[in-house]
């Protein structure tokens, strides 16, 4: 890989249908031409089959893809019996990415063996040393912090318990981020932040990011989104090309790497790159 350049990574998530299944199988094989530099595999709840649904799918993207894969896993809602089970698994696997999160909170009552992130991040560097330890932030405050100061000083603690870089939430406001790394240089965070990028190309999604997401909408995009609420093919195009001048921005700006969030769709995921193949570092498939 050049040095010189950031590296271009994508999200996919286990399929929930037979035709989220098709989908993906499209995406994965789009993303083969593209050769990302790793492809992380969501975990969609503790509620799901961990085994036959993020893991299987991960093996899957090792596998096809021929790339290096990383595997969510949530903080919350696994055991120190069972992260030590799946890291052999991935492990006997080839895989050696892991990105530890908390993971959402939505009213099971979760395990006691993590109660942070940066618990599971130091329990899986003691268990794995040589396994890549990824952990999340936030560039607009995680929605659990009372503020930013307090933000900060959680993900150092995080870093240090191990991390050996950090991927972004979504965002959309590339000044966010600017103010959000210049605070971690400021805290001594000094691992590769990457930017999580997710193309916003219909109403309905955006919707979801202002209602769920730790992100906001800037009045430019608000602006879009009104210019072209009556007309979705003109909509998805300014969305993309919103995500386009937003990477170069970002990349212009020395980024470490982007981290599209693809929404297994193969389509957003070939108009980044071919818009933008050049500003980053090519990868070489293993054989």
């Amino acid at each position: 890989m050049d040095p010189a350049k950031p590296e271009l990574s994508f999200e996919v998530f286990p399929p929930s249908s037979p035709a989220g299944t098709a989908k993906l199988t499209q995406t994965l094989a789009q993303l083969k031409g593209i050769a990302p530099s790793f492809v992380s595999v969501t975990c969609s709840n503790h509620q799901l089959n961990y085994e036959q649904s993020t893991i299987a799918l991960a093996q899957a993207v090792h596998r096809d893809l021929r790339c290096a894969t990383m595997v969510h896993m949530p903080a919350a809602y696994v055991t120190k019996a069972q992260v030590r089970q799946i890291l052999d698994q991935l492990e006997a696997a080839h895989i050696q990415q892991v990105l530890a999160l908390r993971g959402d909170l939505d009213g099971a009552a979760p395990e006691t063996d993590f109660t942070h992130a940066s618990d599971l991040v130091r329990f899986i560097k003691r268990v794995k040393l040589q396994f890549r330890v990824t952990g999340a932030c936030y560039p607009e405050v995680h929605p659990d912090s009372p503020d930013r100061v307090a933000d900060i000083r959680n993900l150092k603690a995080k870093v240090d318990a191990g991390c050996d870089q950090l991927i972004t939430q979504l965002f959309y406001d590339n000044a966010q981020f600017y103010r959000f790394r210049e605070a971690c240089a400021i805290a001594g965070i000094t691992v590769p932040i990457l930017a999580g990028i997710m193309p916003i190309t219909n109403r309905q999604q955006a919707l979801h990011v202002v209602q769920n997401c730790a992100a906001s909408l800037p009045p430019k995009f608000r602006a879009i989104l009104d210019k072209y609420r009556d007309n979705p093919v003109a909509l998805r195009e300014a969305g993309l090309a919103y995500a386009v001048n937003q990477i170069v921005d970002l990349v212009t700006h020395d980024v470490a790497g982007i981290h599209l969030y693809t929404l297994n769709q193969a389509a957003t995921a070939q108009h980044i790159y071919d818009n933008t193949a050049s500003l980053f570092a090519p990868v070489t498939v293993a054989d």
